[in-house]
């Protein structure tokens, strides 16, 4: 795809300012000079075709005739045989015949009220109107086009079919709005085009996509594509509506964490399309037992190494993988295999690519002006404008395009905290106070409590989760309250914590069994997902088996063990790609995980392991009916620091599971547990079990519970406890 920005042509003698501005290419209402116009009492028809000539009306006698020095071409006399949209003919700078519907000869197409609401922030479907979009007007086929460029003296749509000379089709200004508008007739599906600019601050020009563009083309390139309007026969009513009745509260929820570019690719080394992704995938999730996939950015995007997090194209899957409607198969093939769908999302910053979002119209648009606000220095990218009504708009419309569009059951919000503080990650004096003197973000507070509040509204049973990393209060709770009213947030303390506990040598640990334990201080205060999450096996943070402390034999059977913690620890679970089966490489974006390590049982046994703990999660209500409230969770013991165990129970309105763990190598015989009611306890799993390729110590199947005092509980058991393993136990009804 070749593009050349277009500058000012020279006139042989002066022109009326009207015409000398469509021959400049900086006039903002081309209405006002092209098309048909009434001039005294006889019809004027103007057209301007750069290298062109021999301009004339179809289907009528009727030739323009070139004003000199200029490609403005005109003519006057009795237009009572020209039609109403009538089609020019002309010869072009090569010598080919060309024709095409005068896009001049109609009136303006977006409503009135759909700017209003555009201009105060609250038009929830802007991308409906906004961008480019197939239809017909008057009968006749075409694309309309919509654009935010306020700092603009011209816009004009670009593209093959004019050369990506912008001179050639300059786009109507709505008045104040700021949005430009053109219908071109003849503009198909599958036609790239962009626009061109013209600062009218500086008179520089840009080329740039389209911010609403729903179909790019494949990178390198960097075009927008126009596409059919969405007719996908969607098959997921079942889920959409059970979703929307059931919500999330009180439902299992686990979750894969997936890169479609490096899960799988094909025997040469290419990406996978998303139809073919969604098999494999959902084959794949279904065996290992996860009720959701959420995947790491997905939205168009121009370098592969961001994996997605500098998106460029908010509201367009990414082509590596296919079409819009390939996306829509790959979230309705999961939905109808009863697997949901939470898409990585990025509203806290965007690149800045020439071609995109930055100085989008020559000002600092969508990004602040000043770069102690507008810029991230340690990520290189720009910072969304949210106190400006038209980019909250943008981001709040590419949210519910996901979630109601693309039946997406969620969003994971990225880098929250950078959102909510303006010193985030800034120097001393690198950054602006707000006005009070905090350092709050007070216009993406405002965003993030609408955004909330509006897709919880529209899309019933829709979850927006928060990656925020800082102790900021009520990020899950609702905002008629004060929260922030996220539906869930990741719990980046309990993580940490964790990690850095299972990456000590055994002999160590009970001098820091408060890493285990400190979490339950603060476990229901928010609702969280915990999270092992792509962050946390890349750039030389080692793998989650490198993470493991001991010998090879030590390190997966702490690692089993980490995973039963996690599965029974209240809270949703999230588990990397490569985790469950234990990679010993840490990911790499440009491969794939390490399918050969499924050969070795250690590494086919960690992931059968993942697969009943999933089971077991999933299947008993007390792993998760009260993920988020404290009467779900009781500890039996958690002061056995010397011994670096753990144990305590969950439980349901109707059931009771216990949790036993020892963290250290050291097979504990006897071991005396209160639990909190007399009768049967049966062992549900056992992590250090020969088919999980531990020790196999012999572990009791099933308990008869004694009148026996203990952990401040009325009755008690005694067990085995194997090293370095968790067990879970049922109460019998």
């Amino acid at each position: 795809m070749t593009q050349q920005a277009s500058g000012p042509e020279t006139t042989a003698s002066p022109l009326p300012e009207p015409l000398l501005r469509i021959v400049e290419a900086r006039h903002h209402d081309p209405f006002e000079v092209l098309g048909r116009h009434r001039d005294g009492d006889q019809d004027l028809v103007r057209a301007f075709l750069p290298r062109c000539h021999d301009v004339r009306i179809l289907d009528t006698d009727i030739t323009l005739t070139r004003i000199e020095g200029t490609d403005l071409f005109e003519w006057r006399g009795d237009g009572s045989a020209i039609p109403g949209h009538y089609q020019l003919g002309w010869i072009d700078q090569d010598g080919f015949e060309c024709s095409a519907r005068d896009p001049y000869s109609f009136a303006p197409q977006l409503a009135d009220f759909d700017l209003h609401l555009f201009g105060e922030g609250r038009h929830l479907h802007a991308y409906r109107f906004m961008g480019a979009h197939l239809c017909e007007v008057d009968g006749i086929a075409g694309t309309r086009f919509a654009v935010w460029a306020p700092g603009a003296e011209r816009v004009s749509v670009t593209g093959d079919w004019n050369h990506w000379d912008g001179r050639r089709h300059p786009m109507r200004a709505r008045g104040d709005s700021g949005v430009w508008e053109l219908f071109i007739p003849g503009i198909c599906a599958h036609t790239y085009y962009k626009y061109e600019i013209r600062s009218r601050e500086h008179g520089s020009i840009h080329l740039k996509t389209d911010p609403y563009g729903q179909a790019f083309e494949l990178r390198p390139g960097t075009a927008s594509v126009t596409h059919y309007p969405a007719d996908y026969a969607w098959n997921d009513a079942q889920w959409m509506q059970a979703r929307a009745d059931n919500g999330w509260l009180h439902q299992p929820m686990s979750i894969y964490e997936v890169h479609l570019g490096s899960w799988q690719r094909d025997e040469l080394g290419q990406f996978l399309n998303y139809r073919q992704l969604a098999e494999w995938l959902v084959n794949y999730v279904k065996e290992t037992g996860f009720t959701h996939i959420e995947l790491l950015p997905v939205t168009e995007h121009p370098l592969d190494a961001s994996w997605g997090y500098q998106t460029t194209g908010y509201f367009a899957p990414t082509s590596r993988f296919g079409t819009a409607d390939d996306f829509r198969w790959f979230v309705d093939h999961c939905h109808q295999n009863g697997i949901g769908v939470i898409l990585d999302w990025a509203p806290g910053h965007f690149p800045k690519d020439d071609f995109a979002l930055a100085r989008f119209d020559g000002t600092a648009l969508y990004e602040h002006e000043d770069p102690r606000r507008g810029e991230h220095r340690e990520w290189g990218t720009l910072v969304f404008n949210y106190g400006r009504n038209e980019v909250r708009n943008f981001l709040l419309s590419s949210a519910i395009f996901w979630l109601e569009e693309m039946h997406i059951d969620g969003l994971r919000v990225d880098a929250v905290a950078s959102m909510l503080y303006l010193d985030y990650s800034r120097d001393p004096g690198d950054w602006i106070p707000n006005e009070y003197g905090g350092r709050e973000n007070i216009d993406a507070i405002h965003f993030l409590r609408h955004l909330n509040q509006v897709t919880h509204a529209e899309q019933p049973g829709s979850m927006i989760i928060a990656e925020e990393s800082t102790a900021w209060p009520q990020v899950t709770r609702p905002v008629d309250v004060g929260g922030l009213g996220f539906s869930m947030k990741w719990n980046m303390g309990w993580m940490h914590d964790t990690l850095q506990y299972m990456g000590k040598e055994a002999v160590h640990r009970k001098f820091h069994h408060n890493q285990l334990t400190f979490g339950l201080l603060y476990a229901f205060n928010e609702n969280f997902v915990l999270p092992f999450s792509h962050d946390e096996v890349v750039h030389g943070k080692g793998s989650m088996l490198d993470k493991m402390s001991g010998d090879i034999w030590q390190r997966f059977a702490n690692l089993r063990l980490l995973y039963t913690y996690m599965f029974t620890y209240p809270g949703k679970k999230l588990l990397f790609m490569g985790s469950e089966f234990g990679q010993y490489a840490e990911w790499n974006s440009d491969g794939t995980l390490d399918w050969h390590l499924m050969e070795d049982p250690r590494h086919a046994n960690l992931k059968q392991l993942v697969h009943d703990l999933n089971q077991l999660y999933r299947n008993q209500p007390a792993l998760h009916q009260y993920d988020f409230e404290a009467d779900g969770f009781r500890w039996l013991e958690c002061n056995d620091a010397d011994n670096s165990t753990l144990s305590y129970y969950r439980q349901s309105d109707e059931q009771m599971a216990i949790v036993v763990l020892n963290f250290t190598p050291v097979p504990r015989q006897g071991y005396r547990l209160g639990v909190p009611a007399a009768g049967e306890y049966q062992l549900q799993l056992n992590s250090d079990a020969g088919f999980y390729s531990g020790s196999d110590i012999p572990v009791q199947g099933h308990y008869h519970s004694e009148s026996v005092p203990w952990m401040n509980q009325p009755q008690s058991i005694v067990l085995d406890l194997p090293p370095l393993a968790g067990l879970i136990l049922l109460k019998t009804p």
